[in-house]
């Protein structure tokens, strides 16, 4: 079976693996929230089991482990600033750099492991699956060839940038805005869901913002380092 087979198979064993989920949650009768963590749990978990299957090196994972550190402590230093999170940026960079699967594990542990830092709590999943998002698809769109995985050029570097921007307030902010929407609505109607929504608009561009500003700062000088680190140690 070719590679493009097996993904398309995988992608509708997951598709139907979603939906079984929310029949189930109908069936039971399951809190929206609960539903909701349980379709991330399943969306998560191929990611997972596919890095396993690919048998990465020691070097891989030490890769990994340090933009992961890397995405932490860029929200760390900032902490002090509301709102203002560069880690998604880090994220974005890490996912074009090694591409879409392990852009998404690098931004899905690294909220997992800044929630030891800045609090765990029921939001944690929808993190894990926002920020795995935002580096799953800036390696995606690098995997082919829309974003170059170095020596960036300035036009590149603002789009780059732009699109950040743009996927932070358009994607990733209302994934983690879904999460508030069911812990604080009790009764799920459509006025209730948009005021949560719009209240997490400014935000949301406040985040879009520090997206965007790391990125024109750091893609390229962050991008050259990982592939100077690719080329001296072999790395696929």
């Amino acid at each position: 079976m070719k590679a493009r087979d097996v993904a398309w198979v995988g992608l509708g064993a997951l598709t139907a693996l979603v939906l079984l989920a929310v029949g189930a949650g109908t069936v039971l009768r399951l809190s929206p929230y609960v539903a909701a963590v349980l379709i991330i749990g399943l969306a998560v978990a191929p990611f997972l089991i596919s890095f396993e299957r690919r048998r990465p090196t020691a070097r891989d994972v030490v890769l990994m482990a340090v933009l992961v550190a890397l995405a932490v402590a860029s929200r760390a230093v900032f902490a002090f600033v509301p709102h203002f999170k560069p880690m998604a940026a880090v994220v974005m960079i890490a996912g074009i750099a090694l591409g879409a699967r392990s852009g998404f594990l690098v931004g899905a542990l690294a909220a997992l492991a800044s929630g030891f830092l800045f609090g765990q709590g029921p939001w944690t999943p929808f993190q894990m699956l926002a920020f795995g998002a935002a580096g799953c698809t800036a390696g995606f769109l690098a995997d082919r060839g829309l974003i170059p995985r170095a020596n960036l050029s300035r036009r590149a570097t603002v789009a780059l940038a732009l699109g950040g921007f743009a996927f932070v307030v358009v994607v990733l902010g209302p994934i983690l805005d879904t999460s508030s929407v069911l812990l604080m609505v009790a009764d799920l109607t459509p006025e209730g869901t948009l005021a949560v929504y719009l209240a997490g608009l400014p935000v949301n561009l406040i985040h879009g913002g520090a997206t965007a500003l790391t990125l024109l700062v750091a893609a390229n000088p962050l991008l050259g380092q990982i592939a100077r680190v690719r080329t001296k140690y072999g790395l696929g």
